[in-house]
């Protein structure tokens, strides 16, 4: 992953288990391009780097003035718009900045085989020479966010590996076969990829 480097944990993100789920909403932001600096400290310092990424790709709008409040806030209320991130994260596809996050991670041979695209296509769609297809941009999102959630327990080689290890969760396929080619968030098997992927936030690696 490019910018998520937690090396300390500043109160009160110590608390009411604050920093894993922190640490997940700004790991998904890394993997779709939106932390401009290296973060090593869970702070609100993070948390306002954050709020600039979301806001340079449209996403977030409504939770302005809640940022705003964080400092004089409690974890309860600070764990309430953490949540609310993820979830605006999780629905808000940005093209533009996930592509170079996703191809720094996977490498171009790999998200192209992923994504079910031809390598000059997504160069075109990567350098903006050409809007992404919704559909496509679609599975450049899912991608970057099973990234999002395998750099808890894997680095970038890892990741990699990741997709073309068999699983048994997966009836003994790798995710990138259960994939296939022309396939959409919404298709049960993507949904068992993302699952499984999303079973490594708050678990070892497998």
């Amino acid at each position: 992953m490019r910018n998520l480097r937690m090396q300390s944990v500043d109160s009160p993100f110590d608390q009411l288990g604050l920093a894993p789920h922190t640490a997940a909403a700004l790991s998904r932001a890394d993997a779709m391009g939106l932390l401009g600096e290296p973060v090593t400290c869970l702070d609100f310092s993070a948390l306002e780097q954050l709020r600039s990424g979301m806001a340079k790709a449209g996403i977030g709008e409504a939770f302005v003035a809640e940022f705003e409040q964080l400092r004089t806030g409690d974890p309860a209320q600070i764990r309430a718009l953490v949540t609310k991130i993820i979830d605006a994260l999780e629905q808000s596809p940005a093209p533009r900045h996930e592509w170079p996050a996703l191809v720094e991670v996977l490498g171009l041979e790999l998200a192209v085989r992923l994504l079910g695209i031809s390598q000059s296509s997504a160069r075109r769609y990567r350098s903006g020479e050409r809007s992404t297809p919704d559909s496509v941009a679609a599975r450049v999102h899912f991608l970057a966010l099973v990234v999002g959630d395998l750099a808890g327990a894997y680095n970038d080689i890892g990741i990699r590996r990741w997709f073309d290890r068999p699983r048994s969760q997966l009836h003994g396929t790798a995710p990138a076969e259960a994939l296939g080619t022309q396939w959409s968030p919404d298709d049960p098997a993507a949904r068992r990829v993302r699952e499984l992927a999303s079973a490594l936030v708050s678990s070892p690696a497998t």
